[in-house]
């Protein structure tokens, strides 16, 4: 017995000892977008290189380590999709307990696959962007991306899809983070509202991007998954208008060992509706237009990622893109004004043809050993294929009511080449200093074909070639440092830049060739832990797209052509901005104040068709208007007046000053005289996205919008505003989602202008506005397989290396 008792005397005192003697280590680990605690995250403590121990996080994210030895550790915290963290703990006698507590920053270049969104939208302030997550409040918008951009602080589409930023619609549009060859305004209609991750809105963009969009970038990453197994999304909806219009979505994820395959199809079709009346008050001539497109769109996308090992992946997908549909115009002429040669046309045009794109991306990435030290190489092909077979019938009707008919033919046929290589390298120098630097080539090549013909009159067959080719050669280097409260970037980047256009083999030819540095500089404080102020420069340029330079018909009625100038100069716009982000308690404040100078602005010109003797013919162009500047500010709040409810506010407002040369009709004498004209343009926009949330499955939004009068130097737009109401529901353990919108309730949405020049004239244009949208996603396949992500950690842990996989 006295030997029991002193035996368990002896074990007190050890461990008395080592109690007294040891310490421990305890934290939590949480995302960094949302503060939500990440579970089975592996945390390891190291000493020399060499792994001590290792724990996994519960399901709060947290984690306790006890009885360590007083040293000085290193701990690696690990979890799939998300950047690691390398830190250093230190314990002795005079600290004996220390606690780490980390917040995750998502992986750039974590799995593909669908996520299930946040249920409301936040906005936060970065170094060179603004970022919209992308909740469920936005995604019942709409179906698609296009649906869902006018929600967006500073963002607008109009009715034809088109997308402006800042109130300019030089804006380049990319897709987590790569350029697209297929036009903007018809693949965000394809991209599912439910794919969407978040937004960014990078108004004034480093040097480590191509420079092209005065206004800057809107990058739109899509949702991506590391989840092991299999799982995926559907989403559909019916559009509910004049017809009905109907899309769904399908995404695939399945992930095993190192290999990650991932897939999506989507499609929408359904015929869309658009009236125009335009009236010319000088002649008291009216032009009235029926517009109907039917379209039916198809976009898949297949790929798979494979982990070489923990340091280096190699990823490769294709995306395909096809679409045809019917487009018909129907214009109808009135003249009212007396002329003895006419009284009424009528012209009817039918637009068909397909349109296909494939693009082809392989891209390989190396993780260095220090933290966020990365190499990148990504090659990228795309090739479009576009076809328009053009029908136009076009009646005149004399005094004596005798009808004259005069049908022609037009064929257009369009294919361009894109290919892309760049390299990418970052190398973190020290805790508080980063090194960027990366290099691109970028190749385009467009051949256009253009026949048009008249079925009576064979001889008078006209055949065009139209090449436009461009080579881009840049690199470009940032160099960043933080130092207490202030943090900076400065980057450059050296570009050259050919392009060389050819009309029918030398018939006319345009040709430029230069090198441009693009600078750019941004300088960040924190004023404390909740206010931040930034400032930021930056120089790029717009340069004349293929629509834009093509001197081939792009679209034709009885009164107004369009065609392109092939001898447009590059834009180049200096931009200065002050952007400043407070976090509230229950929210967060962004505001923005920028100026710009432009030189050689490219805009759109309306002027009298030279060869038109009746003096009634416009040509629709473009052309580079004189020095320019411009201004303007965005403010936007995010807040949480109670628990059910949120409201997001946001107004942004710019104006520019143009100058160009426009035309005045003389009617005396039949003809038209350009002169200077100077213009102040400004614009204003208002919005108010308001989310109620009675219950835990039901919630409400309302959206109001607005947009101001603007004065531009050929014509006035007239205001804008409408007003939606939604509700969605989640069932099935918030797999499945139910959402209903009616948009423009009060039908108020309508383009409308007065013009002046060349003509006096007026008009407004409506289309299907007012709608309601009935959409459903459901959620499928695995969650996380916590056990077999468990054991996979685990063994990584007991093997020293902590690895991902």
């Amino acid at each position: 017995m006295k030997l029991k008792f002193f035996l368990f005397a002896i074990l007190g005192i050890i461990a008395t000892a080592q109690a007294q003697n040891s310490g421990s280590v305890s934290g939590k680990i949480v995302e960094k977008s949302n503060n939500a605690p990440i579970s089975y995250a592996t945390v390891s403590l190291k000493e020399n290189g060499k792994v001590v121990t290792g724990v996994n996080t519960d399901d709060n994210g947290d984690f306790t380590f006890k009885n360590l030895a007083l040293k000085s550790y290193t701990i690696e915290i690990q979890y799939i999709g998300f950047r690691k963290y390398v830190g250093s703990v230190i314990l002795n006698d005079n600290k004996k307990t220390a606690t780490v507590n980390v917040s995750l920053e998502e992986e750039a270049t974590q799995l593909k696959g669908v996520n299930i969104v946040a249920e409301r939208s936040t906005i936060e302030q970065k170094i060179d962007r603004k970022v919209v997550n992308v909740g469920k409040d936005l995604t019942t918008a709409g179906a698609s991306a296009s649906d869902i951009m006018n929600n967006i602080p500073s963002v607008n589409v109009d009715q034809d899809g088109k997308l402006s930023l800042r109130g300019n619609d030089n804006v380049r549009v990319l897709i987590d983070g790569r350029p697209s060859n297929i036009d903007p305004a018809q693949l965000l209609k394809q991209i599912p509202s439910t794919s969407i991750k978040k937004i960014e809105l990078i108004t004034n963009p480093s040097a480590k991007y191509n420079p092209e969009g005065m206004s800057g970038i809107i990058n739109i990453i899509l949702h991506k998954n590391a989840n092991t197994g299999f799982n995926g999304s559907y989403s559909g909806g019916i559009t509910f208008g004049e017809t009905a219009k109907y899309n769904q979505s399908l995404d695939l994820n399945y992930k095993t060992g190192k290999v990650n395959f991932f897939g999506n199809a989507g499609n929408n079709f359904g015929t869309y509706f658009n009236n125009g009346n335009i009236q010319r008050l000088d002649q008291d001539v009216v032009q009235k237009l029926k517009i109907s497109n039917d379209n039916d769109n198809y976009l898949y996308k297949v790929g798979m990622d494979y982990l070489i090992n923990d340091h280096n992946t190699l990823s490769f997908y294709t995306n395909q893109n096809k679409s045809s549909g019917t487009g018909i115009v129907n214009t109808d002429i009135d003249y009212n004004n007396g002329d003895p040669n006419i009284k009424n046309i009528y012209q009817k045009s039918r637009y068909q043809g397909p349109n296909q794109t494939g693009t082809y991306n392989l891209a390989y990435k190396h993780i260095f050993k220090k933290e966020g030290h990365t190499l990148d190489f990504e090659g990228n092909y795309s090739k479009t294929a576009e076809s328009q077979d053009a029908n136009f019938d076009t009646q005149t009707t004399n005094p004596a009511n005798a009808v004259n008919s005069v049908i022609y033919n037009d064929y257009i046929h369009e294919s361009r080449k894109l290919g892309t290589f760049n390299v990418d390298y970052v190398n973190p120098l020290n805790d508080k200093t980063t090194l960027e630097a990366g290099a691109e080539a970028r190749i385009t090549r467009t051949d256009n074909d253009y026949n048009t013909s008249n079925p009576s009159v064979p001889t008078a067959e006209q055949i065009s070639n139209y090449k436009y080719d461009t080579d881009i050669y840049s690199a470009y280097v940032t160099f960043g440092q933080k130092y207490k409260k202030f943090s900076y970037q400065l980057g450059a980047r050296f570009e050259s830049y050919k392009v060389a256009a050819n009309l029918n083999s030398g018939q006319s030819k345009f040709d430029d060739d230069y090198i441009t540095l693009y600078p750019s500089a941004y300088l960040t404080y924190n004023l404390n832990e909740k206010n931040v102020l930034q400032l930021s420069y930056s120089r790029r340029v717009d340069r004349p797209s293929l629509e834009q330079t093509k001197p081939i018909r792009e679209f034709s009625t009885p009164l107004v052509t369009s065609y392109g100038n092939p001898e447009l100069r590059p834009q180049f716009t200096n931009s200065v901005e002050v952007n400043y982000t407070k976090t509230l308690e229950k929210g967060s404040i962004t505001a923005g104040v920028f100026v710009r100078s432009i030189n050689d602005q490219i805009s759109r010109t309306l002027s009298p068709d030279p060869n038109d003797a009746s003096g009634y013919k416009q040509i629709l162009s473009f052309a580079n208007y004189d020095h320019n500047s411009a201004y303007g500010f965005d403010v936007s709040l995010n807040y949480k007046l109670t628990k059910w409810w949120d409201i997001q506010p946001a107004i942004d407002f710019s104006s520019i000053k143009q100058e160009g040369v426009v035309f005045q009709f003389d009617p005396a004498t039949n003809t038209s005289s350009p002169f200077q004209r100077s213009v102040t343009t400004s614009a204003f926009n208002a919005r108010m996205n308001s989310n109620f949330k009675p219950t835990k499955r039901l919630s409400f939004l309302l959206f109001g919008f607005y947009r101001g009068p603007v004065d531009e130097i050929q014509q006035k737009r007239n205001e804008m505003y409408k007003i939606d109401i939604g509700s969605r529901y989640t069932l099935l353990d918030n797999k499945m989602n139910i959402s209903v919108r009616f948009n423009d309730v009060f039908n108020t949405m309508k383009f409308s202008f007065d013009g002046i020049y060349p003509y006096p004239q007026t008009g407004q244009f409506t289309w299907e506005s007012q709608t309601v949208y009935l959409g459903l996603t459901y959620n499928f396949g695995g969650a996380k397989i916590k056990k077999l992500e468990r054991k996979q950690r685990e063994d990584n842990t007991n093997q020293g290396g902590g690895g991902m996989f």
